[in-house]
């Protein structure tokens, strides 16, 4: 099955590839370089780092992630899920803590690769997915705020959670400089006119021009990117971080939120994209990919990569059809990042803030959130909400954390509730002949359908299988029983003991592979004997009438 080949999808693409592929995989290259640029720095920024980090990571991971990945057309690179999570660890424990946390997460996704771990991602809900990133999307907006209105905050004031940037935006409204609103609203408008006019060029970059245009062209007094970072135009550098004990456990908690989260982006990437291309992706190939590209990044000064699913997408829209067109985008940022990169110090800074908001409006998916609120069940649409609130208040971790086991509770409590015994009603030939499809009993005898998984959640209801006093034997039909648990095998021995004690033979019928194997791994088998196991239920009642 092509899902579970750990080969880079590059090798398999290369035996038919066609100049005229190729020509097609350059351009959509240079296309998603030229969307990637303003992107990459804007994502930087919002993530507590320099501008040129963000295209470290879009050359380093791009290529990397692009060159050995499961999928024909996923771009890699920083994206807008990471923002706050990022921005958290380097407040904490500086770049150097990041840049450990980002190489333990490579490593983590790699293993998760190796061990085949790509086909769990569908055991994540999608209200939980579409929970936090309209969480995330929010975060991203409250935190450009303070660019967008050019607000100056008192030194000293904490902005690391969402709360914080909420509070200290309030409080400080009253400095609100208005050619930064005039600048910071105009490059929104361009943005979203500029895509009816052009869908060749970005409206993102258009809007990088335009706003450099109305600070240094018109004079605008208004805080660029010179003023607040010192940029460099050289080439990645090679830095390890300090690996000890002590930095290992201080970072593991991030670098395990990195790897789940970089692993669920990438492969809900690489599912879009395959709808897009009626192509399908090796998902356990784009882990490894995906933490080779994390570990790369963390060692040329970069920040944590994942599949973008927007950058994909304009990939696939342009021609892109083979991890060419990603390796492409990779080389011709490394071109502008050694000749534009002092430019970038002119972008002034709600500019970058109206980008991101873009962004944020683009992954907010407020449609599906206000579509499952309008038509899923209330468990589910609690989920989507309880995972987006926490998302906003706390963090990404807590919120996934939460929604995950209230997912999982919601769920048990659903099978549950599916699952039932039910014991057989005695009918009187004379008063019912016709009815062939219920079966003549004996008087003896007690037959009880069991249907829906036998788990912890309802070993109740096997306790609930009674007997008469003129019972000699007792049948479950086991037809409906698809699986068995540890909790569930324990009540069945729990009710042969009480059958036991009033010499009453229980007799088990159709019983299905995973319950049967589960059984004779507990001796359960040999217990009650191999001969009251029937296939049939006529079996078992033929079996019941001669004992």
């Amino acid at each position: 099955m092509e899902n579970d080949n750990l080969k880079p999808m590059l090798f398999s693409v290369l035996k038919n590839y066609s100049k005229e592929q190729l020509i097609k995989d350059v351009v959509a290259g240079v296309i998603v370089a030229i969307i990637a640029l303003p992107l990459s720095i804007a994502l930087a920024l919002a993530s507590g780092v320099g501008p040129e980090q963000g295209l470290y990571t879009a050359i380093v991971a791009g290529f990397i992630i692009s060159f050995l990945g499961g999928s024909r057309v996923q771009i890699a690179g920083p994206t807008a899920a990471f923002a706050t999570i990022v921005a958290g660890i380097v407040a904490k424990n500086g770049m150097t803590g990041l840049a450990l946390a980002t190489l333990i997460a490579g490593v983590i996704l790699i293993i998760m690769g190796v061990l085949k771990l790509g086909s769990l991602i569908k055991f994540i809900p999608y209200t939980i997915t579409t929970g936090f990133t309209a969480g995330i999307a929010v975060t991203i907006l409250i935190g450009q705020f303070k660019d967008f209105f050019g607000l100056t905050y008192p030194s000293g004031t904490v902005t690391i959670e969402t709360m914080d940037k909420l509070e200290a935006f309030a409080k400080n409204f009253g400095t609100v400089n208005y050619q930064a609103v005039i600048v910071g609203v105009v490059c929104l408008l361009v943005q979203i006119v500029w895509p009816k006019i052009s869908s060749k060029i970005p409206g993102s970059l258009i809007a990088v021009i335009v706003g450099i245009i109305m600070v240094k062209g018109i004079g605008m007094q208004v805080n660029t990117i010179g003023d607040l970072y010192t940029i460099s135009s050289g080439l990645p550098q090679f830095t390890m971080p300090e690996l000890s004990f002590a930095a290992f456990r201080t970072v593991f908690s991030d670098a395990f939120t990195i790897a789940i989260l970089a692993a669920i982006e990438s492969l809900l990437s690489c599912v879009v994209a395959d709808g897009m291309i009626g192509s399908r992706h090796r998902s356990n190939m784009e882990l490894v990919a995906q933490g080779c590209g994390n570990i790369g990044s963390a060692l040329f000064g970069g920040i944590p990569a994942t599949g973008a699913i927007a950058r994909t997408a304009a990939n696939i829209k342009n021609g892109g059809r083979t991890p060419i067109a990603g390796m492409v985008h990779a080389v011709v940022l490394i071109l502008v990042l050694v000749v534009l990169m002092p430019y970038a110090a002119l972008i002034p800074m709600p500019t970058i803030a109206s980008i991101l908001f873009i962004v944020a409006y683009n992954m907010c998916q407020w449609r599906a959130f206000v579509h499952l609120c309008k038509t899923a069940p209330k468990s589910d649409i609690s989920v989507l909400v309880i995972t987006f609130v926490l998302t906003v208040v706390f963090d990404l971790v807590v919120a996934i954390e939460v929604g995950m086991i209230i997912a999982g509770i919601l769920f048990m409590k659903r099978m549950s509730d599916e699952a039932h015994v039910e014991g057989w009603t005695y009918f009187d030939e004379d008063t019912d002949p016709d009815n062939i499809s219920l079966k003549k009993v004996p008087k003896h005898v007690r037959v009880y359908e069991i249907s829906g998984p036998m788990f912890f959640g309802m070993t109740d209801l096997i306790s609930d299988i009674t007997s008469k006093e003129f019972t000699r034997v007792l049948i479950l039909r086991m037809r409906g029983v698809p699986a068995l648990d540890a909790s569930a095998m324990k009540a069945l021995n729990g009710l042969y003991e009480r059958c036991k004690k009033k010499n009453i033979t229980l007799i088990l019928s159709h019983v299905n592979e995973q319950p049967m194997k589960t059984m004779k791994k507990d001796g359960f088998d040999k217990l009650i004997g191999q001969e009251n196991f029937c296939a049939h239920i006529d079996d078992a009642l033929q079996r019941a009438s001669a004992l």
